[in-house]
C-alpha cells in the first residue's frame, strides 16, 4: 500500500502543472476521506483519473474523465453525467452498510468521498477605467521631497496619491512612514488579477516568481499575454514600483509583489480557489481588484470551494496569522449597484475598499454598502493614477476606479506588516476602524455609531492614512481569537423554501414593509464565549417579482440602522433573495443585547410584489477566554428555509403587519402575535417568549449548533426511524403473541387438557421485513439522488453532499454562502 501511494504522488508531481483540457474531459473536485479506502480505490471507483492535489486545501483533489465521443453521446451525457451516478450509487452503498451494520469496498469507497462536484468554466469580464483629463500641477514641493528622499523616478511629481500639492491632506500620508524606515522590506503581496509583467524595469527587482502562478494558461509565470492585459501590473506597480529611475514610486517600494493570473479567460471555481491560496505561507496580503459585473443586475457571491479556500487561507496562512484579503467595493455606483450584492465585498474576511478622488469627495463610480470598511485615494475629479504599466519600461497615467484604491491600501498594509509582523487579519482591520481619518464631514451620509465612531456607506470608517495606521500598528494590542454567535432562523408565516429555490408562504410585503425581532440575551453571549462584535452577518429569504425594487434594513437595540440593501433600478430579476447573505460593520464594538430589528419593504407597486419568509443573523467578534476559542471551519450546505440545523419550524415571527398594497388581495382576518407549528422534535431551552401587547414573538439567540444535518443526512434519519418503527411493533407483536399462547397453555395445564403439538414457546413468523438497501433505493427516486445534481449558474444544491460531522455548522455570512447563487459567472477587474 505505502508503494502504490508512493507511486501514485509521483504521477501527480508529473501532472501538477499540466495544462487542463475541457473539450476532451470533464473535470471533478473530490474531498477525500483516506479512514474509509485510499484515494486509488476512490478514482477506480469512479472511473477518473487523479490530476493534482486542488490547490492548498487538505484532502481536496482534482480529477478528470474523458468525455463521451459521438453525437448521440453527447447528447446522452448533455442529460446524465457517469461520474456523478457512481458517485451516488457509492454514496448510497456506504448508507445502506451503515443501517444493516456491514461495509463492503463499495460501501467504503462512497464513505471516503466527503464531496464531489463537476468543475465549469466561467469568464471574467474586464472593465475599462474611467477617461479623465489631468491638469498639470504645480511641482515644486515635489520636487523637493524627492531630492531629501533621493527619489529619482520621473513621474513622481505626478503622483499626487502619494504627495498631493493641490490638497495636501488628500494623500496616502506615507510619506512619514518612509522617513521611519518602512519601505515594505520583506513583506510579499500577491496580485490575483491579469497577469503581472515582471520585465518591466520598475517591477523586476520587486517581482516573487515562486509565488506566481498562471491559472488561465497553467503556467509558472503569469506573462501578461493579451493586449488588455494590463490592469494587474498597473495594480502591481502601485504597491512595489521600486526606488529607480523608471516612472513612479510604489508605496512598499522595497516590498515583493506576486501575479497570480485568473483574469484573462475562463477559470474553475477550484482554479479561483487554488489562486486565492497560492503562497499563503509566503504572500502576507493579496490585493483583488475585480468581482461580479457592476451593472447593478447581478446578485453573486463566490462558490463553496472559494467560500472554503478563502477561510483556509485566514485560519492558516502567515503560520496562523491569516492571509489578508483585500477587495476593490466595486465601480457601479453609477448603475445603481452596491457591494453588499458581491459575496467577494460583504465577506466578512475582506477587507473592503471604496473610492474617494484627490478632492476627498466620492467619485460617482465608487459603490457604497455597510460591507465598506475604509476608502482609499483614486481617479476622480479630473485626476487619475500614475503607476507602471505592461511593458520594459512603459507608464500610465490613467489607472482608477476602486481597482486603484485597493492596491494603495495593499501598499500601506505591507508597511504595516513589515512595522508589526505579528498583525493578525483581524488586527488589520481593527486598525482600518480605529485610524481611519473622516474625510468629507459634511457628506450626509455620515452616522454615529453606539461606538461613538463616525461611519458612512460610502467611505466606511473614513479614509486609510498610511502614517496614522503604521503608528498605531507598532503599539497595538493583538486581538483575542474571534468568537461567533448565530441566532436560530425566523420563519415568518410558515415560510419555506427548497433546494431548488421554489419559495411558499411568507408575509406578503405591504406598504410599510414586515418588520421582524430576534432578541438577544446576555446569557447567551457568556455561552457563546463572546465578547465584543465586529461584523455581522443577515441571511435572508425574500420572494418577489422584481429583486431590484426590494429594501432591507436592520435596526440594533440603540437605534443604530445599517441599510443592507436599497432598491436598485437596473434589477428587474424575479428570483428574490434565496438565502442570500448581507454584511454590516456598521455596529463595530457595539452591545448587542436586545432586540435586533430586520425591515424589508419595496416600491408599493402595482405591477410587483413579494413575500418575505425568514431570516437569522450570525455576530462575529472576539471571545471572552481565549484558552476556549474555537477555529471555525466552513461546511457544505443548502441555503434552504428551514436551515438544516432547524429540522422542525418555529413559531412565526415577530412581525410587524403594514398595510397591504391595494392590488393584492388579503384576508381581513387579523392574524394573532404567534403561530407555533407541532414538531416531533425535541423544543430549545430558550423557548419564544410571546409579547402579547406588541403581538411579537422573541426568539433568542442561541449558541453556534457543532454540527448541521445535510439533505442525504434527514433522508437517512427518517429511513431509519421508519425501520426502528417497524422493529419494534415486530417485536411488540411476537412478545404479546408470545404472552398469550403462555396463558393460555397455563390454563390448559390447569384444566388436565394436553397441549397440543407445536412450538410451545409462542413464537410468530415475523413479516417478510424490506432490506435496509431498498428503503434508500425509494429515497433515491423520490429526490433524484443518482441523478445529476442542481445547477445554477455553477451552484450545486448539494443533494449529493455527506454530512461532514467533523465540521461545525457553517457561518450566515459571505462568506457568502458557501453555496452561492450567481446571476452572471463573471469576475471583472474593477479599473
Amino acid at each position: 500500500m505505502r508503494g502504490l501511494h508512493i507511486a501514485l504522488f509521483s504521477v501527480l508531481s508529473l501532472v501538477s502543472a499540466s495544462r487542463r483540457s475541457y473539450e476532451t474531459h470533464n473535470y471533478y473536485v473530490v474531498e477525500h476521506d483516506a479512514r474509509h479506502a485510499p484515494l486509488a480505490a476512490v478514482s477506480r471507483a469512479l472511473g477518473v483519473e487523479v490530476v493534482e492535489r486542488a490547490g492548498e486545501l487538505p484532502n481536496h483533489w482534482l480529477v478528470r474523465a474523458p468525455k463521451f465521443s459521438g453525437e448521440f453521446a453527447a447528447r446522452d451525457e448533455q442529460e446524465r453525467d457517469r461520474v456523478l451516478d457512481t458517485y451516488a450509487r457509492l454514496r448510497a452503498r456506504s448508507r445502506d452498510s451503515a443501517l444493516a451494520a456491514r461495509a463492503d469496498d463499495e460501501a467504503r469507497t462512497g464513505a471516503a468521498i466527503k464531496y464531489l462536484s463537476r468543475q465549469t468554466l466561467r469568464q471574467r469580464v474586464k472593465r475599462a477605467p474611467p477617461l479623465i483629463r489631468q491638469p498639470q500641477p504645480s511641482q515644486e514641493d515635489a520636487r523637493a521631497v524627492a531630492l531629501r528622499l533621493g527619489i529619482q523616478d520621473p513621474l513622481f511629481p505626478k503622483q499626487w496619491h502619494l504627495l498631493n500639492e493641490e490638497a495636501p491632506e488628500h494623500s496616502m500620508n506615507v510619506i512619514p512612514v518612509w522617513e521611519m524606515g518602512y519601505t515594505g522590506k520583506g513583506v510579499i503581496s500577491s496580485l490575483v488579477d491579469d497577469g503581472l509583467d515582471y520585465t518591466s524595469e520598475d517591477l523586476k527587482d520587486n517581482f516573487d516568481a515562486d509565488d506566481s502562478y498562471d491559472f488561465n494558461d497553467h503556467e509558472a509565470l503569469p506573462t501578461p499575454k493579451l493586449g488588455e492585459d494590463t490592469h494587474g501590473t498597473r495594480c502591481a506597480g502601485q504597491v512595489a514600483a521600486g526606488k529607480n529611475t523608471a516612472c513612479g514610486l510604489g508605496i512598499a517600494y522595497n516590498s515583493k509583489v506576486a501575479g497570480v493570473r485568473i483574469l484573462s479567460g475562463a477559470i474553475t471555481d477550484i482554479d479561483e480557489a487554488a489562486a486565492l491560496n497560492y503562497g499563503f505561507q509566503n504572500v502576507s496580503i493579496y490585493s483583488c481588484s475585480w468581482g461580479p459585473p457592476d451593472t447593478g443586475t447581478v446578485m453573486e457571491a463566490g462558490g463553496y470551494l472559494i467560500d472554503k479556500a478563502i477561510l483556509h487561507g485566514v485560519n492558516q496562512g502567515r503560520g496562523g496569522k491569516g492571509s489578508i484579503f483585500v477587495f476593490a467595493s466595486g465601480n457601479g455606483a453609477g448603475s445603481g449597484d452596491q457591494c453588499n450584492f458581491d459575496g467577494y465585498t460583504n465577506s466578512i474576511y475582506s477587507v473592503t475598499v471604496s473610492a474617494v478622488d484627490h478632492k476627498g469627495m466620492r467619485p460617482y463610480y465608487s459603490e457604497g454598502c455597510t460591507a465598506n470598511m475604509v476608502a482609499a485615494y483614486s481617479s476622480g475629479s479630473g485626476k487619475s493614477i500614475t503607476t507602471t504599466d505592461k511593458g520594459k519600461n512603459k507608464c500610465a497615467s490613467t489607472h482608477g476606479g476602486t481597482s486603484a484604491a485597493a492596491p494603495n491600501a495593499v501598499g500601506v498594509f505591507a508597511l504595516a506588516v513589515e512595522a508589526r509582523p505579528e498583525l493578525t487579519w483581524r488586527d488589520i482591520q481593527h486598525l482600518c476602524v480605529e485610524t481611519a481619518r473622516m474625510i468629507n464631514p459634511d457628506d450626509e451620509d455620515w452616522d454615529t455609531t453606539a461606538a461613538g465612531r463616525k461611519y458612512s456607506s460610502k467611505f466606511g470608517y473614513g479614509v486609510l492614512d498610511g502614517l496614522r495606521f503604521v503608528q498605531a500598528a507598532r503599539e497595538w494590542q493583538l486581538v483575542k481569537p474571534q468568537a461567533r454567535l448565530q441566532t436560530r432562523t425566523i420563519q415568518i408565516k410558515g415560510g419555506t423554501m427548497n433546494p431548488m429555490q421554489n419559495y411558499s408562504g411568507g408575509e406578503i410585503i405591504g406598504l410599510g414593509g414586515v418588520s421582524s425581532k430576534i432578541s438577544v440575551k446576555w446569557d447567551q453571549l457568556q455561552d457563546a464565549n463572546f465578547e465584543k462584535l465586529e461584523h455581522i452577518t443577515v441571511r435572508v429569504w425574500i420572494d418577489h417579482t422584481r429583486r431590484g425594487d426590494v429594501e432591507v434594513e436592520l435596526m440594533s437595540p440603540g437605534g443604530i440602522k445599517s441599510v443592507l440593501a436599497e432598491k436598485r433600478k437596473g434589477d428587474s430579476a424575479t428570483t428574490g433573495f434565496p438565502g442570500w447573505r448581507f454584511m454590516t460593520i456598521k455596529h463595530w464594538g457595539e452591545n448587542i443585547v436586545g432586540d435586533w430589528t430586520l425591515t424589508v419593504s419595496d416600491q408599493a407597486s402595482a405591477e410587483h410584489s413579494g413575500t418575505f419568509l425568514g431570516w437569522n443573523m450570525v455576530f462575529w467578534g472576539s471571545v471572552i477566554d481565549s484558552a476556549k476559542a474555537v477555529l471555525y471551519e466552513v461546511s457544505h450546505e443548502d441555503p434552504v428555509l428551514p436551515p438544516h440545523e432547524e429540522p422542525q419550524p418555529l413559531p412565526s415571527a415577530s412581525t410587524t403587519r403594514s398595510y397591504t398594497k391595494p392590488t393584492v388581495y388579503l384576508s381581513t382576518e387579523e392574524i394573532g402575535s404567534s403561530t407555533s407549528t407541532a414538531s416531533a422534535a425535541p423544543q430549545s431551552t430558550a423557548d419564544p417568549k410571546v409579547a402579547a401587547a406588541e403581538g411579537t414573538v422573541s426568539v433568542e439567540a442561541l449558541p453556534t449548533p457543532s454540527k448541521e444535518p445535510s439533505q442525504i443526512s434527514i433522508i437517512v434519519d427518517g429511513l431509519t426511524h421508519k425501520l426502528w418503527t417497524y422493529i419494534i411493533l415486530v417485536v411488540v407483536a411476537s412478545l404479546v403473541g408470545g404472552i398469550f399462547l403462555w396463558r393460555c397453555r397455563v390454563r390448559a395445564l390447569r384444566s388436565a387438557y394436553v397441549a397440543l403439538p407445536g412450538d410451545g414457546n409462542g413464537n410468530v413468523p415475523l413479516a417478510g421485513g424490506r432490506r435496509s438497501g431498498d428503503w434508500d433505493d425509494d429515497a433515491d427516486e423520490r429526490t433524484g439522488l443518482n441523478s445529476e445534481p442542481y445547477h445554477r449558474g455553477g451552484f450545486h444544491s448539494g443533494f449529493l453532499d455527506d454530512d461532514d460531522d467533523d465540521h461545525e455548522y457553517p457561518p450566515s455570512a459571505g462568506r457568502v454562502s458557501p453555496a452561492a447563487f450567481h446571476d452572471e459567472g463573471t469576475r471583472s477587474p474593477r479599473s
